[in-house]
């Protein structure tokens, strides 16, 4: 039974003003100096809050009239509105049991916090950012590795790390530096080795206890929480936690800002990182000049960019919407192979890659489980890595964000009742045309548009698939063996997908995504549809 909170006075005052997704200041949202007790009920509970828009910092939260449904598996802690609303009156906040998963109770406690430095004075300058840097996810990317024991007596030595961390950011300056305010009020980064924060703690758990690694509120205290009061030019954009566990396994947290690097960067640096962990050389040195992706003066687009437009209208929500559930499933290299088999049926006679017809695959699962009606408008978003299709390609080891927006629409009718080949032809074309000249526009499309990124909301008809295969996530081995596992702690809102590799390379891939708990279950038993031939070519 859920429990009712009554916050008829919730709001007293205006929120602050929005600063990058941070506010300078914790906003009065509850009475009697009940705000600490309040926030941690929206991060420990599924909430519905009506007319509300809401941010918990470094989480995206959103909502629309009748129900609010967040992640809760992030560990942030401060709640604003968003750029576009104010927190309205609201008469009640509902909490049921939160996110479908395993549960798990383990305390964990902070032991020790270092700000490492760069080892050497590094260039003080502040760096420009690119349309593709600004309209990134404006907080802290949350993610964790895990490591068994090997037996070494110097097991995850906290102190080889932070050398190897102090000396590593001296190629990777950024990372070490904070946001501020240029003269023309762009964001730039202040690099002047301030530092990256970096903790070291116990838990009374052990790896055991995650299982297979699904969604679990517990992964949010394995990565350091970042104080923003301050505003964002105080909190760091890189924060580290080392974690001991009573198995004598460890866990590294990680969390950057997503403005300073894409997953590649971000990957660049942890590999790095853990080589330098090991007494090797850096290997491919940061490129670290951001106007490579410059708009031109002025701004010219020559194409529509319907990837940037805001998202179709949502459905309307019942009332009695059940809790968000964020769940993991595996698919092995069998059951890949047999789905693009599947793809060659009915007349297909293209061979689509398997991001394309998984992607096609997975959106098709969705929008059935979802039960959208024929006519409604359903738009599918996934990233598209640039590097290698801009023109001139860019330097090797170019550090930042270099990730675009790729988006195909269709009607419920065209996913429901063509084959899934033809969602993925759509995905096919969408792909194809993204070369130098059309991401070179889309440069100048944002630009055009000040760097905003329209929002689009996820939770209904629409679904964003970020792939992270072919990104060596499993790679950083700082001396101890590779991690058993690497994943992200917590989805930014419902309707978003992530897809993983496999820390074996065995083929086989993970889908993490977030749904509706009833929605979650028609999308376990389609998704693994693909294991029966006779169920399979009906979708």
């Amino acid at each position: 039974m859920a429990a009712v909170f009554p916050i008829r006075d919730w709001v007293t005052e205006q929120v602050p003003a929005w600063c990058l997704g941070y506010p300078k200041r914790l906003p009065k949202l509850f009475p009697s100096g009940q705000n600490q007790a309040a926030i941690q009920i929206l991060i420990n509970n599924q909430v519905q809050i009506p007319i509300t828009d809401l941010y918990i910092y470094g989480l995206l939260i959103k909502s629309n009239k009748y129900q609010l449904s967040p992640n809760c598996s992030s560990s942030n802690r401060i709640i604003c509105s968003s750029p576009k609303f104010r927190l309205e009156w609201v008469l009640e906040a509902r909490t049921s049991s939160g996110i479908e998963e395993k549960k798990i109770q383990m305390k964990v406690v902070v032991r020790e916090s270092t700000m490492v430095r760069p080892a050497e004075e590094t260039p003080a300058v502040n760096l420009w950012n690119s349309c593709l840097d600004l309209t990134a996810l404006n907080f802290h990317t949350l993610s964790v590795y895990f490591y068994r024991p090997n037996g070494a007596p110097n097991f995850f030595d906290t102190e080889v790390m932070k050398d190897a961390l102090s000396r590593v950011l001296v190629a990777f300056y950024p990372m070490a530096g904070r946001f501020k305010h240029g003269q023309d009020g762009r964001i730039e980064i202040d690099c002047r080795g301030q530092g990256a924060l970096f903790l070291e703690a116990e838990s009374d758990g052990v790896i055991d206890d995650f299982g297979d690694f699904s969604p679990t509120l517990e992964y949010s205290k394995l990565v350091p929480v970042v104080d923003n009061l301050l505003g964002f030019e105080s909190y760091p954009l890189l924060v580290l936690q080392v974690t001991c566990f009573k198995c004598g396994g460890v866990s590294l947290g990680l969390g950057f800002d997503h403005r300073v690097a894409d997953g590649w960067s971000a990957m660049h640096f942890m590999n790095t990182w853990s080589d330098m962990a090991r007494g090797l050389d850096i290997t491919l040195p940061p490129f670290i000049n951001r106007t490579l992706l410059r708009a031109r003066d002025p701004p010219r687009p020559v194409f529509e960019h319907i990837e940037y437009h805001p998202g179709p209208t949502p459905l309307q929500a019942p009332l009695d919407k059940t809790k968000t559930s964020f769940s993991m499933f595996k698919l092995t290299r069998n059951q890949l192979d047999l789905l693009k088999a599947k793809s060659k049926e009915d007349g297909n006679t293209i061979r689509y890659s398997s991001f394309e017809i998984l992607s096609a695959h997975i959106w098709k699962c969705v929008c059935k489980a979802r039960g959208l009606p024929d006519d409604v408008e359903t738009r599918l978003h996934f990233s598209v890595d640039g590097r290698a299709r801009l023109q001139p390609p860019l330097p090797p080891g170019y550090f930042g964000n270099v990730i675009f927006r790729g988006a195909v629409i269709l009607t419920a009718s065209d996913i429901h009742s063509k084959p899934t080949w033809y969602a993925a032809s759509r995905i096919h074309d969408a792909l194809a045309r993204m070369n130098n000249d059309y991401l070179r526009s889309a440069i100048d499309y944002l630009e055009q548009r000040h760097c905003q990124k329209p929002e689009v909301n996820y939770s209904y008809t629409n679904l964003i698939i970020t792939s992270w295969v072919g990104i060596p996530i499993h790679n950083a081995d700082f001396g101890w063996g590779r991690p058993v596992f690497m994943g992200r702690i917590g989805i930014p809102s419902p309707g978003r997908c992530y897809v993983l590799p496999s820390p074996i390379n065995d083929g086989s891939l993970s889908i993490i995504i977030g749904l509706e708990a009833e929605q979650m279950k028609l999308f376990s038993k389609l998704l693994y549809a693909t294991v029966n031939d006779r169920f399979i070519s009906s979708l």
